[in-house]
């Protein structure tokens, strides 16, 4: 007679086995449009900056791991990520060794300093763009013009830059959409911006691509959702009420979504596992925040941009969130 064994076990109850490196190689292959699209806009430049912010992340979590006698943690992806995401938010043309000093500082500050993945409090590539753009103001605020004739023929001799020597830049091109607004008042069209027909970072590409990749991980259940829509949507409402008070001092909702780097940040820098809220009303409360924060900085603070910073800020204070959305334990009473 055949017997039969009950299990009895606490939560988690894991229903599917997906492990972090398939989960890390998923938002990997989300970004490989992004970046291809980069390159295909700025040309060699672009695919330099990148692949040398995905060798020096990948180069310095392998060196501390080693360093730290703990095995190589490079097979993970995570520092794929990192890489990929720091070099979409630089400049095209911002000079190589620059970058690298950003990815070594995003993956030992960011992300090791903290015990490594699964630990980190903020995005570790948003840290070692903060540093960049601290230590390099000039060279991360100098911008490259898309779609240049020669993008596949030349590569600019600020890429090339000798370390520590001042870049020179072959071809500057005018001022990012975001700071053409807040500081002439121009504006441009909605078709340019959706379609990262733009000057600015390398990120800042096809939104539709970018919003593709969203959708893939979603459905996929390797993003949470909750987060890019409720910062896409407090932009558009927080914008939108300045937008309908003074047409002519604040730019359209629509705008503020597509230029800059949210879309890229909302996306893929946002919804970092580690560094969100894990509740479902937190993530809720953490998207409004960064929503909210960017608008403020576009609009009142002396940068054009503040995908940034708001994300980082949201990150400190996300483990406050989640413990003042702590879900109840079934048959206890609500603490108050």
């Amino acid at each position: 007679m055949l017997s039969k064994t009950l299990h009895i076990s606490t939560s988690p109850h894991l229903q599917k086995d997906i492990s972090t490196a398939a989960i890390m190689r998923n938002v990997v292959v989300a970004l490989l449009p992004v970046a291809g699209f980069a390159v295909y806009a700025f040309g060699w430049n672009a695919l330099l900056v990148i692949l040398t912010a995905v060798l020096a992340c990948v180069l310095t979590e392998h060196l501390l791991c080693r360093w730290s006698n703990k095995a190589s943690t490079i097979t993970d992806w995570s520092a794929i990520i990192t890489g990929l995401l720091l070099g979409l938010s630089l400049p095209p043309a911002f000079p190589l060794w620059m970058t690298f000093f950003g990815g070594v500082i995003a993956i030992a500050v960011g992300k090791f300093a903290f015990g490594g993945l699964g630990y980190n409090v903020f995005n570790p590539a948003l840290v070692g763009r903060a540093i960049l753009q601290a230590a390099f103001p000039v060279a991360i605020t100098t911008w490259y013009p898309s779609f240049s004739a020669d993008r596949f023929s030349h590569i600019s001799s600020s890429v090339l830059a000798f370390p520590f020597m001042e870049p020179t830049v072959d071809a500057i091109s005018g001022a990012t959409p975001l700071a053409a607004f807040k500081f002439g008042g121009a504006s441009t069209t909605l078709h340019d911006l959706a379609l990262g027909l733009i000057s600015g970072s390398t990120g800042e590409t096809c939104a539709i691509i970018i919003l593709l990749g969203g959708l893939y991980l979603a459905l996929r259940n390797m993003m949470n959702w909750r987060i890019p829509i409720a910062i896409l949507l407090t932009v558009f409402v927080f914008n939108g009420a300045l937008y309908l008070m003074d047409a002519t001092t604040y730019p359209s909702p629509l705008f503020a979504l597509f230029s800059g780097g949210l879309m890229l940040g909302a996306v893929f820098m946002a919804t970092d596992m580690v560094a969100s809220p894990l509740t479902a009303k937190g993530v809720v409360v953490y998207g409004v925040f960064i929503g909210i924060m960017v608008v403020v900085i576009r609009t009142w603070g002396g940068l054009p941009e503040g995908v940034m910073y708001a994300i980082l800020l949201a990150n400190a204070v996300s483990p406050h969130i989640d413990k003042l959305f702590q879900n109840r334990v079934y048959g206890t009473a609500k603490e108050k």
